[in-house]
């Protein structure tokens, strides 16, 4: 599956996210996500945000999703480091 076509389906189920995928071609994916809608949740809620917008793609088209997940305000300390 495309990078591009995962990040616009994170991004529809999560609006206003900014997504960035990544792809070896063999099922394993990489997601940086960066919302507002992670304010005050822990990682596992995060994810399973992440994982809603994906439906059953998971485990099928992507064998494995590895995510890191942002609140904009985590990002920006983040790339201030």
């Amino acid at each position: 599956m495309d990078p591009k076509a995962v990040a616009a389906l994170i991004e529809k189920g999560l609006p206003g996210a900014e997504v960035a995928v990544r792809t070896d071609g063999n099922g394993h994916y990489e997601a940086t996500v960066v919302s507002d809608s992670f304010g005050g949740e822990r990682t596992l809620k995060r994810h399973q945000l992440v994982y809603g917008t994906l439906g059953e793609l998971v485990g099928r088209e992507l064998h494995a999703l590895n995510l890191k997940t942002f609140t904009p305000e985590e990002w920006q300390a983040k790339a201030t480091d």
